[in-house]
């Protein structure tokens, strides 16, 4: 699996995913459970690889070597 997710963008997704995780959790809401979609961008910065960038052709971070 080849890394299209840069620096900062891994790290506005964790932190977007980690917010919402959280909402979801501390909010008493019939809707709460929406905020479980904090896990995919939690996932894609952990790991550093998006699928939907791959489909498109997107790439943030410098090409690697090797």
């Amino acid at each position: 699996m080849i890394t299209n997710v840069g620096l900062v963008d891994r790290i506005l997704r964790v932190i977007v995913g980690v917010g919402l995780i959280v909402a979801a959790l501390m909010v008493d809401h019939p809707y709460a459970w929406a905020g479980w979609v904090g896990v995919v961008p939690l996932l894609t910065g952990l790991v550093g690889h998006c699928p939907v960038y791959r489909l498109f052709g997107l790439r943030t971070c410098p090409l690697q070597h090797g």
